[in-house]
């Protein structure tokens, strides 16, 4: 291509010096040039390297944007050294290895250039150089849009990177640039990158987007500070830290996120304010490490996009959220391990489908009048040495407004919780906690419930309109003072041990009225205190219940084989492996549960369990609210039943046909281990209908595996409805007169056998119903004698549904 030719005016001080001249060649024109002179470059391709040393204007022609092509075949297409202009031209380099431009020195000003390359970089900055550089755009595929290093400095406006193969823009070496209202986009490395120490960059009204790779990445001592930027649509982390970086936020929009919006560690510290995180896959923030440090106010992050907490810190980490909102996440904040802290104050936490506050491993968190409504788990002190202050917050909407569990230890002050749909305060599994001052209103279960050897300190508390009462504590140690209660739920009289009023939960005019129960009273009696029945008295217990006579052949079965067994063991012969997990299946009310308890009973007293309890637990006993929770569920669980029977009913509901991403297979699996690390430790029994249970087996053979065999449980024949009425009203001390069993008889076998029907369940139904309708009969009498008093006549049989 041939060149064009240059036209150079000079423009010296001295009016008789100022001259035009024409040039064929850019590096002849720049030799004659000197400072202040113009030159204005023709249109065409030029191959020539250029090196402008004198602070010289040079131009294309105006009108012709793109028409001057400075293109050499290697090396640095334009390197400038003094403080020029140079405006208008295009620019493009060939050299893997060299800038297309190279800034070395001086304060030139470049503008309207567009540098369409193949180069090491498009734009490099170095040294003393500090130029002012804007409206320019940058398209290298092959290496770093724009590089600024070895201490350099300089103004980038308005300019573009349409396209890098690595950083957008580099700096690195001691520089520190300022971009004002560019965006570097479609790069195949980091958008911006700081790195070393003394590195520095200030953005403002800047936008980083479709980076495949990191957002912006701070490193090795590297400092930023960015304002009125937007970071989005990265292939991975929005935003990263990294050993001893330091990164400022003000105004900013971190959104599109696939990864952690913004992830720091090794010590960096960030500063965010008046920012907003948004629609990110995994974290928020992602803080780790001792010395790292989040310090954020009035930002709001919301709408995660994946199954991971907003706010993440762990290793020793530091965060501090004060006037912030957080909303619409599976879990808000979670902090982990000995070190780890958070202070959080005047924020809200919303619309969290799992845990808001989540601390574990020896964490410790602190908040300060937030307000935490809409979630499944107001907070959650996880286990020993987990810790910190809840002081003036309030809780709403929530299932549970705060649980302690496994040791952690809190301090709950001046909080209230409305609305709870199970507990306001759960403490279980050897929690402690300190409340002063707390508050639950309007709860469907209880206020605070302490289960499980517990230590809890309750002072100046209170709970109002709690629908199973205020306190429920079950066992000894709760030192509660100056509590009150709407539902009369503590008292604590002088010199007496602290009560609880309960009342049971069987229904029908049968069950009890409330009664007393001491604190230090369990809520059941102690197996190990009660003297262990033989096999053959729980057989014959067995064999008093109604119909199940395929079942009791099956026990019977299952209880000679291991006793043989035990008595060959003895006699030093080999003994078969009986495996002891059982299949229940069948409708509800047939008898499941007992068989399950009288099972445990007679394995015990065989010396295969320790003691023979029975823990019955269903999905919602072992599935949590998030990842990692179900385990802990479960593993709880299985712990209680150490020793004895774990029933698992409706077990096929932990593997739901359209389970999707459901936390039951996480129940599964965590059961499975179980099952194959303490096979001595517990039975496992799982029941439910026959045909849902078949498909729950098929699906999970590892499940399928761990059991010995299926008992089927059959629905109860009329006769056999009819003899569970009559026992009843025999333990009762009533009578059947003569024609209500062959009423009975009629109206169970007119009973309509579907879904709702009971088995058992109904037979005792009808009893009571029964006992209900005799009652409102024989009150009306004057005078009444015992035949009146014990006698059921048909007329006291419910209406058929």
């Amino acid at each position: 291509m041939a060149q064009g030719t240059v036209q150079v005016t000079h423009t010296g001080t001295s009016r008789w010096r100022r001259r035009t001249g024409e040039y064929a060649s850019l590096a002849a024109a720049l030799e004659a040039a000197g400072d202040g002179d113009i030159l204005t470059v023709a249109p065409g391709t030029y191959r020539e390297n250029l090196v402008v040393q004198r602070a010289v204007t040079l131009r294309g022609p105006e009108g012709t944007v793109g028409s001057v092509r400075i293109a050499p075949v290697d090396g640095v297409a334009l390197t400038v050294r003094a403080s020029a202009v140079v405006q208008d031209l295009h620019i493009e380099g060939q050299d893997s290895a060299a800038p297309a431009l190279l800034v070395e020195d001086g304060t030139p000003e470049l503008s309207d250039l567009r540098i369409v390359t193949r180069s090491a970089v498009g734009i490099e900055v170095r040294g003393a150089a500090r130029p002012t550089v804007r409206r320019c755009t940058i398209d290298n595929p092959a290496g770093i849009g724009i590089g600024v290093l070895e201490g350099a400095g300089g103004v980038f406006e308005e300019c573009e990177v349409v396209a890098a193969g690595q950083s957008g823009v580099s700096v690195r070496g001691g520089a520190h640039p300022r971009l004002e209202r560019c965006r570097i986009h479609h790069t195949s490395g980091a958008g911006l990158t700081v790195t070393g120490e003394g590195s520095g960059l200030e953005a403002i009204g800047c936008e980083v987007y479709e980076v495949n790779g990191t957002g912006v990445q701070i490193t090795a001592r590297g400092a930023a500070h960015l304002t009125d930027c937007t970071v989005h649509r990265t292939s991975a982390d929005g935003i990263t830290l990294d050993t001893d970086a330091v990164l400022t936020l003000c105004d900013c929009d971190i959104h599109d996120i696939p990864e952690n919006a913004i992830d720091l560690r090794s010590r960096s510290v960030l500063t965010l304010t008046r920012s907003t995180v948004r629609r990110f896959g995994r974290n928020g923030l992602s803080v780790w490490d001792p010395g790292t440090r989040v310090d954020a106010n009035q930002c709001e992050i919301h709408d995660s996009t994946g199954d991971y907490p907003a706010v993440w810190i762990s290793d020793g980490a530091t965060a501090v959220l004060d006037s912030c909102r957080v909303h619409d996440v599976p879990d808000a904040l979670f902090v982990l391990d000995r070190g780890s802290r958070a202070d959080v104050v005047d924020s809200d936490l919303s619309q969290v489908r799992n845990t808001a506050v989540s601390v574990s491993d020896g964490a410790t968190a602190q908040l300060d009048d937030c307000r935490i409504r809409e979630v499944s788990t107001g907070a959650w002190f996880r286990d020993h040495g987990s810790g910190g202050t809840l002081s003036g917050c309030t809780i709403d909407g929530a299932q549970t407004g705060v649980i302690v569990t496994k040791g952690a230890d809190p301090r709950i002050e001046r909080c209230t919780v409305t609305a709870p749909a199970e507990a306001g305060f759960y403490v279980s599994a050897e929690g402690r906690g300190t409340f002063d001052g707390c508050r639950v209103t309007g709860s469907s279960g209880y206020g605070f419930h302490v289960i499980d050897g517990c230590r809890s300190i309750l002072t100046r508390c209170r709970t109002e309109r709690c629908a199973r009462g205020g306190y429920e504590f079950a066992e000894d140690g709760q030192l509660v003072e100056d509590c009150t209660s709407d539902e009369s739920g503590v008292r604590a009289p002088a010199q007496e041990a602290s009560v609880v009023l309960t009342a049971a939960q069987t229904p029908g005019v049968l069950s009890a009225i409330p009664v007393q129960r001491p604190v230090e009273g369990v809520t059941g009696p102690d197996p190990a205190a009660e003297p262990a029945r033989s096999s053959k008295a729980v057989l014959g217990e067995l064999d008093t219940l109604v119909g199940l006579e395929s079942v009791k052949r099956e026990v019977r079965a299952l209880t000679d084989m291991i006793e043989v067994g035990r008595r060959r063991q003895e006699a030093g012969l080999k003994a078969a492996s009986v495996r002891r997990h059982l299949v229940f299946t069948g409708s509800p009310g047939t008898g499941k549960t007992t068989v399950a308890r009288l099972y445990g009973e007679i394995l015990a007293s065989l010396g295969v369990l320790e003691r023979g309890h029975l823990v019955e637990v269903s999905r919602v006993d072992l599935v949590g609210e998030h990842i990692g929770s179900t385990a802990i569920r479960t593993q709880e669980a299985f712990d209680r039943a150490r020793g004895g029977v774990l029933f698992i009913d409706e077990a096929y509901a932990l593997s739901p046909e359209d389970s999707g991403r459901d936390f039951g297979r996480e129940a599964i699996d965590t059961l499975v281990k179980l099952m194959e690390d303490h096979r001595e430790a517990v039975v496992v029994i799982v029941a439910g209908y026959t045909a849902e249970m078949a498909r729950f087996l098929t699906t999970n053979p590892g499940v399928a595996s761990r059991f010995s065999r299926t008992i089927t449980f059959s629905d109860y024949v009329p006769d056999e409805l009819l003899r569970i009425v009559e026992q009843q009203a025999e333990d009762h001390e009533y009578r059947i007169a003569d024609g209500t069993a062959e009423a009975l008889l009629k109206y169970f076998t007119a009973l309509p056998k579907g879904p709702a029907f009971g088995n058992g369940r109904t037979a005792r139904q009808t009893f009571e119903s029964m006992v209900e309708r005799h009652a409102g009969r024989v009150a009306q009498l004057a005078e009444m004698d015992k035949d009146d008093l014990t006698l059921l006549y048909p007329d006291d049989l419910p209406e058929l549904p």
